[in-house]
């Protein structure tokens, strides 16, 4: 049973100096998360936070938990291995979309198919901000910088479409500057049984500055943000005058008053099948106009470290205890003078 008791957010908080940029989005994500961790009662030693390289990375300095700084790209294969071995821990995995979905993108979508049980943060801020500001791979097209000055010609990934492709059981997206449902978010994925994958929308002041201000500022936010709850019709902007439908070509923005509430979509995110989620998931390519925020896929599969254990209970019941020496042996040794 896992031990419980009361904390506040400075017995997560490590003695290390926070080194980000004044003003950037990471700050409001670690208090988020170092706030939900105190809330849920449960040991600092029962958590572990796993990172690469990049701005993101710098998270486990931050947190008074077990951590390990790794390799680019590599977060979710270290992060597979800790959950595999030693079940009773909650593993985060604190990513950026370069790190995540350039160099790691193999290892990010074969620990989201094999349903590990870790918990992937993946901070967006559409630009490689340790490196000075190159284009990322969910920069928009036509992105202007350092390693782009005609502007990017790549197709940018849809982190959340990617997941849902790659059949995550747990697909999320929150913003940054929302901490309430960045908390509620937050507490979706520790609870889920097998792999979350968390899309922040992260502010990078200094080279990728109000990327999202069509979901963030005053007067855009309350136009553009989808909230997606469990069975409630999917209606967003004043008076919720607007919604959306799904049907055979995909999901599309609709005028509630043009076709009536009965036909808006009611959002179901234990649905089996990915298909709704990633018609959700296309709304918006990013951060620009009508975007949904919310648990897109939330369903129950066998996860990768329970099936693991299986297997070993039933390898040990139909041979017996393993013997290592025997196995050294078994093809044959010698003996070199």
């Amino acid at each position: 049973m896992t031990e419980t008791r009361t904390y506040d957010r400075s017995d997560f908080q490590s003695d290390q100096e926070v080194r980000w940029c004044p003003g950037c989005g990471d700050y409001t994500v670690l208090a988020s998360v170092q706030n939900f961790l105190a809330g849920i009662g449960v040991a600092r030693e029962k958590h572990v936070f796993i990172s690469g390289i990049g701005c993101a990375a710098r998270f486990p300095y931050y947190m008074n938990t077990y951590g390990i700084h790794s390799i680019h790209g590599r977060a979710p294969a270290i992060a597979s291995g800790v959950a595999t071995a030693n079940p009773d821990l909650t593993v985060w995995v604190v990513t950026g979309d370069g790190d995540a979905l350039s160099i790691g993108g193999n290892h990010l979508i074969h620990a989201l198919r094999r349903n590990i049980n870790i918990k992937i943060l993946l901070f967006n801020n559409q630009i490689y901000g340790l490196t000075k500001g190159q284009y990322s791979p969910t920069s928009e097209e036509g992105k202007r910088t350092k390693t782009s000055p005609m502007g990017s010609i790549d197709h940018p990934f849809n982190p959340i479409s990617l997941a849902l492709g790659a059949e995550a059981t747990f697909v999320a997206r929150t913003i940054d500057m929302d901490r309430t449902h960045t908390t509620q978010i937050l507490e979706a994925a520790y609870h889920h049984e097998g792999a979350a994958f968390v899309e922040i929308y992260q502010n990078c002041n200094v080279f990728n500055d109000k990327a999202f201000i069509q979901l963030t500022g005053r007067e855009e936010r309350d136009v553009n943000r989808i909230y997606l709850e469990a069975g409630k019709p999917v209606v967003f902007g004043p008076d919720h005058h607007q919604g959306v439908i799904v049907g055979p070509d995909g999901a599309r923005v609709v005028n509630v008053q043009d076709v009536g509430l009965d036909s808006i979509h009611v959002h179901d995110p234990s649905h089996e099948s990915p298909a709704t989620a990633f018609a959700l998931s296309r709304l918006a390519h990013g951060p620009v106009g009508p975007t949904p925020i919310g648990v897109f896929r939330s369903v129950h599969r066998p996860t990768y470290g329970d099936m693991l254990q299986h297997q070993l209970v039933d390898a040990q019941a139909a041979k017996g205890p393993g013997d290592l020496r025997s196995l050294v042996r078994s093809a044959g040794t010698w003996t070199v003078d």
